[in-house]
């Protein structure tokens, strides 16, 4: 994996690119806490065969990017203010795009990354060929998790911590990610420990500051300010994807259907037995929409 940097302000973003030279431009952006090897080598694999030059980045706050010293909100209804926005996280993707040399790019987000994602097609029309907003939301009030399943999750998370003490391990964060997909995971898809401690072995050798670590914190304080996106998304132009999971209980599917309604011509697609995470038995089929949905985009210089 050759790790390169952009310049974002004062920030640093670390990326890379995969794919051959000629590829169409194609960036994904992830979500809360996960840095950019939460995109699967086999998925990036499934788009680079059809046709892409692959960009995937740590998000500010994770991975190889700048950790901020910003303030930690405690909880979700802490009084302490944002250290930043979604805009500014969007802003990110844009300084990717222009050190890799990018006019503009097909745009694939996923969960917050999905939310940056809209952010990025409304304030950046120009730079944006195509939008694919996986399992994600125009709003935060929009589809999110209902308290019994908070409940369950903070439930087993304190039973996984007094039977087997801290995740901090790739095999402890392995264990622990497979018990919370018993709840937020893919009932048509049983989870694999194995793609867990493949890529948390990964992870954790580039960022050891764990799943609740303060730049998650600060990474859920911007998604929690973030404004309802609808109205500003009724402008975009560009052909758009939506994708969701029946059975996502993290941004329920009411996110993605009021995503899809509020573009203009989206194309939405609810897989059944899907939650909220990226499957491998449905990688051929994402990475087809994908393709779908970018060969609809008129090419820009």
């Amino acid at each position: 994996m050759t790790i390169l940097t952009a310049r974002s302000g004062d920030l640093d973003i670390a990326y890379e690119v995969l794919g051959a030279p000629g590829g169409e431009p194609l960036l994904l952006v992830m979500g809360l806490g996960a840095q950019m090897v939460g995109w699967p080598d086999g998925f990036c694999a499934e788009l680079t065969a059809r046709g892409f030059r692959v960009v995937r980045f740590d998000n500010r706050d994770v991975g190889l990017s700048t950790h901020l010293d910003g303030p930690v909100p405690k909880r979700a209804w802490s009084r302490v203010p944002a250290a930043y926005t979604l805009a500014d996280m969007a802003g990110d993707a844009l300084a990717v795009m222009d050190a890799v040399g990018w006019p503009a790019a097909h745009v694939v987000g996923a969960s917050l990354g999905g939310m940056i994602a809209q952010q990025l097609a409304v304030c950046a029309p120009e730079r944006v060929l195509s939008l694919t907003s996986v399992m994600s939301t125009p709003s935060p009030r929009i589809g999110r998790m209902r308290p019994r399943t908070v409940l369950t999750l903070v439930r087993e998370a304190r039973r996984l911590a007094k039977d087997r003490g801290p995740a901090t391990t790739p095999e402890a964060m392995a264990d622990f990610m497979v018990a919370m997909q018993e709840v937020t995971g893919s009932p048509g898809y049983p989870a694999r420990r194995e793609d867990h401690l493949e890529m948390l072995r990964v992870a954790v050798a580039r960022d050891d500051s764990g799943l609740t670590g303060p730049g998650v914190k600060r990474q859920n304080a911007a998604e929690r300010i973030a404004p309802d996106l609808r109205p500003a998304l009724a402008g975009v132009r560009v052909p758009t994807l939506v994708v969701h999971g029946d059975s996502d209980v993290v941004i329920r599917p009411e996110g993605g259907r009021a995503t899809a309604d509020a573009i203009p011509g989206a194309r939405l697609v609810v897989h059944p037995g899907m939650g909220h995470e990226l499957p491998r038995a449905l990688w051929p089929v994402l990475a087809d929409d994908v393709r779908a949905v970018a060969d609809l985009a008129a090419p820009r210089a």
